[in-house]
């Protein structure tokens, strides 16, 4: 099989390459590992009784948009957590974010938009955006979301020619890896954008959900407060951090009715619905929130813990949602070498979430710490890190 010329611009994967890199003995009798941003809080604990109460739905095909119960029980997040309401014909479920985050380009962008289309895409991205963008024959452009812009990507400084030819931008917040929020005016300033050189924002809303104090806005809920044009906007939900369950593969987008549409249409051929006893209880989870207020409560020490060993490091900067902490470095990868070498834990060099523009990596001098563990062990894994690296 001959490779698509078009994906040779494609990243290397990045965890077979942190694999290799990593790939030399440590002087460590235990391993931490701060890599992969794979929640290991609790999950609720009526997930069970829900899957046994639910076994027959294996001897059916699962409905592919989402059962009622389900569609239903996004659309009361939806409306308690942004205040929009949002019928069920304009909610699809996903197995996993990651499904919908791909798919949407493929039914979304146009073949031709004043020549070859463009898909924006933050720089650091979670790399799906870029293989959507190549899988689709668009140009990808990769905007720096740095330190100088708030570590969101300013997509109004793009060129004219550029914005002329963009169908779709990809945004992220709170934003991985950096833990930046997009506020009010940067979504209202991005939808006016959007509406202005008719292109579709694709928001990754996955982090949502773990935050300090504020819950950050919302693009769907700007846009119904704008009264933007529907089709200006996909969000893209997620169990997997909200509810601590990455296993049961369970998320969702919601936009116009025609995005929808042309979403569900693809998913009719291409897509792999969620068999239909997980999706009970993906609905019996979306309809609860006390276990996410718990959960969020213990990100809030998460934070306190990380400020108390981190804070005084020159250039760091405590996440304002999310799980991740984005910290200076000299060098990314010389960093995470010697960290595994030394200590035995193993965090993710920042050039591998980003890509190289003009000679310039945004993530070149950052490593990426998840602080998913449980928090003896993040707390053991922190200490680690500044004893290493910064004293």
């Amino acid at each position: 099989m001959v490779f698509p010329e078009r994906f040779a611009d494609l990243p290397a994967a990045t965890w077979p390459r942190l694999r290799a890199l990593l790939d030399v003995p440590t002087k460590a009798s235990e391993t931490i590992n701060m890599t992969i941003g794979e929640p290991r809080h609790a999950f609720p604990a009526f997930v069970g009784d829900i899957l046994a109460a639910n076994l027959q739905g294996f001897a059916k095909y699962p409905d592919n948009n989402g059962v009622p119960a389900l569609l239903e029980a996004i659309g009361g997040f939806l409306h308690r957590r942004y205040g929009v309401d949002v019928p069920p014909s304009q909610i699809l479920t996903l197995n996993g974010t990651r499904e919908g985050l791909y798919n949407a380009a493929m039914a979304l962008c146009p073949e031709q938009k004043n020549g070859k289309p463009i898909i924006l895409s933050p720089n650091p991205f979670y790399p799906v955006y870029a293989v959507a963008a190549l899988s689709v024959s668009a140009e990808p452009v990769y905007v720096p979301a740095t330190a100088e812009t708030g570590h969101l990507p300013d997509f109004s400084a793009l060129p004219h020619d550029v914005l002329d030819r963009t169908a779709l931008a990809y945004i992220c917040s709170p934003a991985n890896p950096q833990g930046a929020v997009a506020d009010e005016t940067y979504w209202r300033d991005l939808i006016v954008l959007a509406e202005k050189y008719d292109f579709k924002v694709l928001a990754d809303e996955c982090y949502s959900e773990i935050y300090r104090d504020t819950p950050p806005p919302g693009a769907l809920q700007i846009a119904h407060q704008m009264g933007a044009d529907p089709e200006c906007v996909v969000i893209f939900h997620s169990l997997s951090k909200r509810s601590n369950l990455p296993g049961l593969r369970s998320g969702f987008c919601a936009g116009g009715p025609e995005s929808i549409a042309r979403l569900r249409q693809l998913r009719a051929f291409a897509g792999a619905p969620l068999p239909e006893p997980l999706q009970a209880i993906a609905a019996s989870v979306w309809n609860d929130e006390a276990h996410v207020v718990e959960n969020r409560a213990l990100y809030h020490r998460k934070y306190e813990i990380a400020d108390d060993i981190l804070g005084y490091i020159p250039g760091y900067q405590s996440p304002q949602a999310g799980f991740f902490l984005w910290l200076p470095t000299d060098d990314g990868e010389q960093a995470a070498v010697r960290l595994w070498q030394e200590t035995g834990v193993r965090v993710l060099p920042g050039a591998y979430l980003s890509r190289a523009v003009n000679g310039e990596n945004p993530g070149k001098n950052y490593i990426r710490v998840a602080m998913v563990a449980p928090t003896q062990e993040m707390q053991r894994g922190l200490t680690l890190i500044r004893d290493c690296l910064y004293d």
